[in-house]
Formats: C-alpha cells, structure tokens, sequence
C-alpha cells in the first residue's frame, strides 16, 4: 500500500508539473487571439485538480521505491503522462480522436517528432508552442532519467554517468550530487537553447518560430509549425543554423558542460564518442551527396551537399525535421540516413538509438575477439581511453542491443500483420524505435503518419516509448523473477 501511494505522489507531482507548463501556451493563446484559450484552461484546471488530488494526500508519506516501484513509476510516468497532456488537443481540435492525441504528444515528449497533425501553418499557435514546448521539457528530462531517476531504481546515477562515458567525463569533472549535476546540465541546455533562439532569429525566422524550432532542435524532437517541416523557409542560413545546433544536441551534454567550464574545446577532442559521431555522420554527408550527384538528384555537387547534410544530420540525430522529399532519393541514401539513426547520438545527449558509445563498445568487442582468436593465450582487456571496460558493461551492452533488433523485428512484423506494406512498416518502426520522426513510403517527409489506421497508430506509439526508456525499464517488468522477492 505504501508504495502504491508513492507511486501516486510523484504522478501527482508530474501532474502539477505540466499543469504549469500550460500556463505558457495559455497566455500565448490568449495574447494572440487564436481561439482556444478555454481548451488550454480546461485542461490546465483538469491537471491542476488530478495533481493536486494525488499530490497533496500524500504529502507527508515517506518517499522511498523499491528498484520494481522504480521501474514501475518510469513506466507509468511516460505512459501516463501522455493522457494528460493529451487534454489541450482534445479540446481545441474536436476532430482528433484520442488515439492521434496520444500518438502526437507521445512523438512530443519522446521527442520523436512524427505527427499526423495536417495543417500546421494555419494550427492555433499555442498547440504548436505546446507540442515544441513538450519536446524541449522531455529532452531535458531525458538526461535527467540518466543521473536523477537512475538511482531511484538502484543503480547509481553517477556510476551509470561514468560508464556510459568513460574517456572525457570523469567524476571530477561533474558536481559531486545528482541535483547539482542535474542543476548544471539544466544551465547549459538551457543557455545553448537560447543561442540557438538568437541564432535562428538572426538567419531569418520570426521569433515565434525561433523558439519553436530551437525547442524542437535542441531536444532532438523535430516538432516544426509548418506542414513542409524546415522545407517551408527554403533558407541556406537557417539550415545551416539547425544543422550546427542537432549536432551540438546530440553530443553528451556533460562534455557540453567539462568544456564550458574549463573554456576549452579540449573536451571535445578527447570524448572517443563526440569523435565517433562527428566522422560517421559529417563523412556520411560528403558519400549522400555524391550519390546524389552521381544519380542526377541535383544538378551539382553543392547542391546536393547542402541538401543531403542538413536531411541527413536531422534523421542520424534522430531529430526529425526535413527539406527535402528524401523518399523521392535513390533508396541508399534514405536507408543509411535511418540506419544512422540507430547508432549516431551520444549516450547523455538527447537522442535515441543504440547510442554511439554502445556502437563502440561492440566494435571494440569484435575487434577483440579476433585477436583472441589469434593469440589465444593473451589477456588483453578492453579500453576507451585510458578507461578499462568491465565485462559486465560489455555483456550488458550486448544484452541491450540483442533486445533492440528483436523488438523491431516484433514491431514490423505487428505493423506487416496490420496490412501494412513492408517499406512503411519497416521505416515506421525503425524512425518511431530511435525517435527519428519521418520515415519512408507512406510515412515519408511529404506526408506524415495521419495515413495509419489506430491500429497501426498504436503499435508506432509503443514503439516511441519503447525505445525512449531504452528497452529495459519496460521489458523489465514482464520478468516474472523481477518481481520475486
């Protein structure tokens, strides 16, 4: 009983949390007129009163989870929280079923940015601030989940830190308590948004949609406030300003934080993960463009380089934005840019996938066991950097990354089950499991995915939060041991 009523207390509390992240988008409604202030006060009534509910009865119980109530709670905060924020779309679009507002706010606070939403341009604009504003909330809370929530569950925060970035990030380079680390990550997300905000208004956009897509770009999420995505403002500079800053979203914010407060780039050069991804994807931009020149997609090399880096570095980043109708492209390169997504984002950044240094780790591994097989009798471990890594983390890894490839086999073959057609239901699955937004065919950039039946819709939305919480803080819970004392 006890736990249950933790378990409502900290729901409660994430109730009143976007409760108040409606004030926003009430006020925008309000100012500029744009016809469904009361949708956003009914709704922010309705969270207000369901947190308050559940928050202010439990107030004084002691706050302690078991690790099965923590996993638990993370299941029910990413699942549960989705019905609530659902409310301001419920009422200010009458048409929208609850199934496509769940899916919608599912794709904003996993920051997935698939929509099935048809005509943004003329969408109210504080329904357009509230799916941007979700993403940027959730991205933050993404790396939060790393060294906050992590803890609550048995597994230190810092240690989980230090594993998953060994080379650049030591525990000196931190603040030695989870708040302060969160607090200081918190600053440097925060404060990189706001460059980008200036950035994006400086290249040529209103501030409106400056704030929107810096949201959308530093989080990862992809949530645009047109139909035609980035495609809409057909601006060298702004795609310039987008690419540079996904980029810098999807590196480990804590090599963000080591190098702005030693004011050096040093920390960059010596992240083994930040260096991986920048060749793979940076050198994957200059082979897009040349197939695209070698087929005749553009007329010169340059065009196709600004075309391909910037649809490129927003699928591998696992943002979501687009360009270009890269479904139209010779199928290599829309099929890499999704592969890409799988394996490109730094752990600690807010992207999804396997994650960079989980790519490493299994690389070095395979490297490792043909030495091995050469030289039998040598004991080498492995390193990144100067760090040794366990065999616990390295049977880990490939715990993980087994469960990843059999979960998108189930999916596709859910949505193949369904009707679907392959390329669709292949694409959907892998954009929906990484977070990467826009798939191909059917779920291209040119049209989104409002094409799929609930079914369907559903299956994209467990496949959205399935890989969000990386797999394990759900599968977890249908181990019949887990639960055994």
């Amino acid at each position: 009983m006890r736990v249950f009523l933790t378990l409502v207390h900290v729901l409660g509390l994430v109730a009143l949390g976007f409760s108040g992240l409606m004030t926003t988008c009430l006020l925008t409604s309000y100012f500029s007129d744009d016809g469904v202030t009361q949708a956003f006060f009914d709704a922010m009534v309705i969270a207000f009163g369901v947190g308050a509910l559940m928050f202010l009865p439990t107030l004084k119980m002691q706050k302690k989870l078991s690790r099965q109530a923590g996993f638990m709670l993370v299941a029910m905060t990413w699942s549960l929280s989705p019905v609530l924020c659902t409310l301001p779309l419920l009422f200010a679009l009458p048409s929208l079923s609850f199934i496509d507002a769940y899916f919608e706010i599912m794709s904003a606070l996993t920051t997935t940015g698939a929509t099935l939403l048809v005509g943004l341009d003329t969408m109210p604009m504080s329904i357009n601030l509230w799916r941007s504003e979700l993403n940027w909330i959730a991205g933050m809370g993404i790396i939060i989940f790393a060294v906050a929530i992590l803890p609550m569950l048995g597994i230190g925060g810092m240690q989980l830190y230090k594993a998953e970035t060994p080379g650049s990030v030591k525990e000196s380079d931190l603040p030695p308590r989870i708040a302060q680390t969160a607090k200081a990550l918190w600053t440097v997300y925060a404060g990189i948004t706001f460059v980008c905000i200036v950035s994006l208004k400086i290249a040529g956009m209103s501030w409106f949609d400056a704030i929107c897509h810096a949201f959308s770009a530093m989080s990862l999420g992809g949530m645009s406030t047109h139909d035609n995505s980035v495609g809409f403002f057909n601006s060298l500079q702004i795609e310039v300003v987008l690419t540079v800053f996904q980029l810098i979203a999807a590196i480990n914010f804590a090599t963000h934080f080591v190098a702005i407060r030693k004011q050096s780039f040093k920390p960059y050069f010596q992240d083994m993960e930040a260096k991986g991804f920048l060749a793979l994807v940076l050198g994957s931009c200059v082979l897009a463009a040349g197939v695209l020149q070698y087929e005749g997609t553009y007329p010169d090399f340059w065009t196709a380089l600004r075309h391909a880096s910037f649809n490129l570095v927003t699928i591998a980043t696992d943002s979501g934005f687009a360009t270009q109708d890269f479904n139209q492209w010779p199928i290599f390169v829309p099929v890499w840019m999704l592969f890409l997504s799988c394996l490109s984002a730094s752990s600690g950044s807010t992207g999804g996938g396997i994650r960079m240094i989980r790519t490493i780790i299994l690389i070095k591994q395979a490297r490792l066991e043909m030495f091995k097989f050469i030289h039998p009798f040598a004991i080498r471990p492995m390193k990144i950097g100067e760090t040794v890594i366990s065999s616990n983390i390295i049977t880990s890894v490939m715990g993980f990354i087994f469960l990843y490839f059999i979960c998108i086999v189930i999916l596709v073959f859910a949505l193949l089950l369904t009707g679907l057609d392959f390329l669709t239901s292949f694409s959907a699955i892998i954009a929906c499991f990484n977070n990467a937004g826009p798939g191909l065919n059917q779920v291209g950039p040119a049209g989104n995915y409002s094409v799929l039946s609930d079914a369907q819709t559903m299956i994209c939305t467990f496949a959205m939060l399935l890989g969000r919480v990386q797999i394990f803080s759900i599968v977890i819970l249908f181990i019949p041991e887990f639960w055994r004392k």
